[in-house]
């Protein structure tokens, strides 16, 4: 990874360094995320920015603490951003479009002019394990026996074939070095795969400081300690896994091990994304995501109730103004008898006014109701 220097204009001297070259590390009061801004400008380094991942405050400079200094690892992979010009305007406005009455800053260009791009992590580890290992393994083979079936020209014999297993006991050594194996770098990784969706991991390829200029960093919430955790059961499936390959066996089952493992190596692979967001009636930000590499977006669609209200308000007046003209009529066909089909024909409109009034207010009601708590 090329090692870049750089000094925010709002670091303090002195500041401590770390794998990232001094880029400045930035952190979001409303939602604790952390962020380091790959920019080699000094300008761009040291000017306030919006948290891109909640967008409910500004981003504040955080000197790199020995609290922090855990979740700096320098990164090995990264899955480059993939999608052109179009395909994002095509994400963005599937997300607008089939809104009713959406809320005014709700269009496909506002969520195209705050599009940020930012990375996401995931831990890599690399270990070396020594093990003793048992297990049942599992070879295929064939019975063929013999079904009697009786027709009209007799009795016959058809040969069947079924496959069985034939379990042996196994048991063996092994050393082997495991490398990058993925383990989820945030506590909210799961939330954020299912709005997101895969990431193909095949298509990473190795990090270069390039390759995220001018792009925002998430650091890693879960420490390694944590991590490590969950990376033992993905060891031991791909140990199982040679263990079978080694017997020359087609199944394996009940493995047991013992292992020790020694020199873990943690690393970043990084994930891309795009966010962007719309202001509410409230005029809160909604954080909207798109996946780097598929497209796939995700976030809150809302109706605007203050719109809604609006029409119906329109449609309360028409409906009123018809009322009174139907009155009116109604009135002065005492003297011309005639002016009693309008007042009916008007009194007719003010009904359907009177509907034009609560459609808005059902439909906004109806398509935020997944939404309500």
């Amino acid at each position: 990874m090329t090692d870049l220097q750089t000094t925010p204009s709002d670091a303090p001297a002195g500041a401590p360094s770390h794998p990232w070259g001094n880029f400045p590390l930035k952190i979001c009061d409303h939602c604790q995320a952390r962020f380091l801004h790959i920019d080699t400008s000094a300008q761009g380094a040291g000017a306030s920015q919006r948290c891109p991942q909640c967008f409910q405050s500004e981003l504040v400079y955080q000197p790199f603490n020995g609290e922090i200094q855990p979740f700096a690892h320098p990164a090995e992979l990264v899955i480059p951003f993939a999608l052109s010009t179009a395909e994002i305007e095509q994400a963005v406005q599937r997300f607008s479009d089939g809104i009713p009455y959406p809320p005014e800053d709700l269009t496909g260009e506002q969520l195209r002019s705050r599009l940020n791009r930012i990375y996401l992590p995931m831990w890599l580890v690399d270990a070396q394990v020594k093990a003793e290992w048992q297990a049942e393994a599992g070879y295929n083979y064939l019975v063929v026996s013999h079904q009697e079936h009786f027709s009209a020209q007799g009795w016959s014999s058809q040969p069947v074939k079924e496959q069985r297993v034939r379990w042996e006991p196994r048991l063996g050594r092994l050393q082997r070095t495991y490398q990058n194996i993925i383990v989820p770098a945030l506590e909210d990784h799961r939330r954020m795969q299912a709005a997101l969706g895969e990431f193909d991991q095949h298509k990473a390829q190795p990090f270069q400081t390039h390759l995220a200029q001018n792009i925002m960093l998430r650091l890693p919430d879960r420490p390694p300690q944590e991590a490590w955790n969950e990376a033992k059961p993905t060891l031991q499936s791909i140990a199982a896994d040679e263990c079978r390959r080694a017997a020359r066996a087609d199944h394996l089952r009940r493995f047991v091990w013992r292992p020790e493992f020694s020199n873990p190596n943690w690393t970043l692979l990084l994930l891309p994304v795009y966010t962007t967001y719309y202001l509410d009636d409230e005029k809160r930000p909604q954080a909207v995501w798109i996946n780097g590499q598929s497209g796939q977006i995700s976030g809150q669609r809302r109706a605007s109730p203050i719109r809604a209200r609006r029409i119906a308000l329109t449609w309360l007046i028409v409906a009123v103004i018809c009322f009174l003209i139907s009155l009116a009529l109604a009135a002065a066909s005492t003297l011309v008898p005639i002016l009693l089909a309008f007042a009916a024909v008007t009194f007719t409109c003010a009904l359907l006014a009177c509907i034009g009034v609560i459609v808005p207010l059902l439909r906004v009601w109806w398509f935020n109701r997944p939404l309500r708590p």
